[in-house]
């Protein structure tokens, strides 16, 4: 009986160190916050609902970086090509007349298109600059925001619930609720039990676009595309196109990351334009990466995990830390406490990345 238990003990610390420090860092951190939210007042139910839906919003960011890494360009961090070709999805949309369930529809399928299509056009580039994908992906994310901000100035479209009151261009800010188009999904099959809010909607086309992703990695393509990111040189020998699988893998980061924007602007209620996109690529990137990927492997337990944990600890931080420091100068520091949180995780997981997961 002794023995048993020795093996036991001796398996939990066995499978508790492979488990990666990101993961157990902000696992930790996120626990820690939690304790202090249910000491001070907080129910587990509204804390874990909170986390729930940044995570449902989130995920498909997350997710769409598992090609680009599988495929050897690393994590995509031009992902603003994808959420812009979304933004334009959704701007046309609307603008057509669609609203409520059809506007999602419809917006999803433009929105894959559009991203494919220029998902195509990053992949060549990314062909062109092969060992500086890295250094290349962030200053192509930042200037294709740049271009469509010229794009929703100058757009022909002029909806009186879409442009500026006075003048031409669309507004910063697009309330979906004119359109009946918000929190579709997320009011979709939506149930509450034991106070805990469950928006189903979203956490469908999460669980949905997970195990396509999962599915695919397991293809005849996506073993290829695996094969392109550990070692480009063998996978040409086995007969892997290697240049078509990087342009490929690229095509479904840039498509996923259109699609999720969708999820996203329902989700809060509005559509974001101008420099929106900018401000996503490094939070999904870190999401992924808390989770326990590298710059060469990621899968979609490292996109779950590392959302949930990462979004989960954006949600309730400052909840938490404004009733803990709430009065006089405290109530002050709890949006800079919250962003040195972030953008510290977001910080580690660049470093990471740099030195190639290790």
């Amino acid at each position: 009986m002794t023995e048993v238990v020795v093996e036991e003990r001796f398996s939990l610390i066995k499978a508790f160190k492979k488990i990666p420090f990101s993961t157990k860092a902000v696992g930790a951190l996120y626990l820690v916050i939690l304790i202090l939210g249910l000491v001070n007042g907080f129910s587990f139910s509204r804390l874990l609902s909170d986390s729930l839906h940044l995570f449902g919003v989130w995920a498909l960011f997350s997710l769409a970086n598992v090609p680009s890494i599988q495929a050897g360009t690393g994590p995509n961090f031009a992902l603003p090509i994808g959420i812009v070709n979304g933004l334009l999805a959704m701007v046309l949309v609307l603008a057509a007349g669609f609203t409520g369930m059809g506007f999602i529809v419809v917006a999803s399928l433009v929105a894959i298109i559009f991203g494919s299509a220029s998902g195509f056009l990053y992949g060549k580039l990314m062909n062109a600059v092969k060992g500086s994908e890295m250094a290349i992906a962030p200053y192509t994310g930042f200037a294709i925001t740049a271009v469509f901000g010229l794009v929703w100035l100058s757009i022909p479209i002029r909806h009186p619930n879409m442009i500026f009151f006075l003048g031409d261009g669309l507004r910063h800010q697009i309330p979906l609720d004119y359109f009946r188009a918000e929190f579709i999904l997320a009011n979709f099959l939506f149930f509450e039990i034991f106070g805990l809010e469950i928006r189903t909607g979203e956490l469908i086309v999460v669980v949905v676009a997970c195990v396509l992703m999962w599915l695919f990695f397991r293809s005849k393509m996506g073993l290829g595309i695996t094969a392109v990111g550990r070692n480009p040189k063998f996978a040409k020998a086995s007969g892997v196109n290697v240049d078509r699988s990087r342009v490929i893998a690229n095509m479904i980061s840039t498509a996923v990351a259109a699609l999720g924007v969708i999820v996203y602007a329902q989700g809060f209620g509005f559509i974001q334009l101008y420099d929106f996109p900018m401000l996503l690529a490094f939070p999904a990137v870190a999401c992924i990466v808390v989770g326990g990927a590298s710059g060469q492997k990621a899968n979609v337990r490292n996109v779950v995990i590392g959302t949930f944990l990462f979004q989960g600890l954006m949600a309730i931080a400052l909840p938490v830390f404004t009733r803990v420091l709430a009065g006089g100068a405290g109530a002050g520091i709890v949006g800079p406490i919250r962003m040195a949180i972030q953008n510290g995780i977001i910080l580690y997981a660049l470093s990471r990345m740099s030195k190639g997961g290790k």
